[in-house]
């Protein structure tokens, strides 16, 4: 099995194994965040041996070529020895300028970065704890040109930091923050294609980003946006979707809940069987799921068995 060396000891890897969950297992915690080969919050570079081609994918040809990659992808083929270095994009400051409760659980965190940020809506930022070294990656509900980045935190019991972000944080308080990065976001390379958007949950910040991005982009195919969430408390941002469903008539708003009473317009069941009822037929469709990671793979899948292309269905990073 491959040995690992880093900060002077060395660590077993186990077959099959990526970096990241070895030395996890021997107690060393790399900075990491999504797991995924996404956010390269777990970028290191490789002293000793090579990375595989795998490892690296994301990142600069310039990068790749100095050895950099990433741990929480990378299953070693050999012995390496790794440095821990942070070459994304830089950590900047941004300042807390509101702070507002959507539903019981689930706050709006309103940020002013230090420099204007050039993202598409619908990626996400890493926000790292102002007292710890601890980072969370969050999806951005803004539009650039709105010259905010608006995050959606629910409260996780015990969570350190949506703890922190909704008793602790306050406006006018700064954070670091990493990005934006990730790959779910609008293109207008047909505006004419029918677009399904389903969130769980905070899945509907990456999606109220996207839907809004592409109707500034002129889209006009239609666009049907599913919310669901265990019952009508959980769900926000209704008054502003059917809103944008009363502006344009290629938008519908789909409001879904799978206990209690039922949303104006909504629908009530499992989300998964209300998407295929709802459309059952998804060839040459593009998709966009987010929110709870087994809810989006399931339907990742239903929508694949509906016709959909797997090059045209994008997930958040966070599965």
């Amino acid at each position: 099995m491959p040995m690992i060396t880093f900060d002077g000891h060395d660590y077993d890897c186990h077959q099959g194994e990526t970096i990241l969950e070895g030395l996890t297992r021997h107690g060393v915690l790399l900075p990491s965040a999504c797991g995924q080969g996404v956010c390269q919050t777990c970028i290191s570079k490789a002293v000793k041996g090579k990375p595989p081609v795998e490892s690296q994918k994301g990142l600069k040809d310039t990068l790749a070529a100095q050895g950099y990659f990433l741990t929480c992808i990378c299953t070693p083929e050999e012995d390496m020895e790794l440095a821990v270095a942070d070459v994304s994009k830089g950590w900047l400051k941004a300042t807390v300028i509101e702070k507002q409760l959507l539903n019981e659980s689930v706050m709006r965190l309103r940020l002013q970065s230090e420099e204007t940020l050039d993202y598409f809506a619908g990626q996400f930022i890493n926000l790292k704890h102002p007292e710890t070294e601890l980072v969370r990656s969050y999806s951005l509900a803004s539009l650039p040109d709105e010259g905010v980045l608006e995050l959606h935190v629910k409260r996780v019991p015990n969570g350190q930091m949506s703890g922190y972000l909704h008793d602790d944080a306050k406006v006018g308080g700064s954070f670091t923050i990493d990005g934006p990065v990730g790959d779910c976001f609008y293109t207008d390379k047909d505006l004419d294609q029918s677009l399904l958007m389903v969130g769980v949950g905070t899945g509907l910040a990456p999606l109220y980003g996207i839907v809004r991005d592409a109707l500034q982009h002129g889209h006009r195919g239609d666009i049907h946006l599913f919310h669901a969430s265990l019952a009508e408390s959980g769900l926000y941002y209704a008054d502003e979707l059917n809103a944008l469903a009363q502006q344009h008539e290629n938008v519908h708003y789909i409001p879904c809940v799978l206990h209690g009473e039922v949303p104006e317009g909504g629908m009530k069941g499992d989300i998964q069987q209300l998407v295929q009822t709802a459309v059952p037929q998804l060839t040459g469709w593009r998709i966009y799921v987010c929110g709870d990671p087994e809810i989006v793979n399931g339907l990742k899948q239903t929508c694949f068995m509906a016709g959909a292309s797997m090059a045209d269905i994008y997930t958040d990073p966070f599965v």
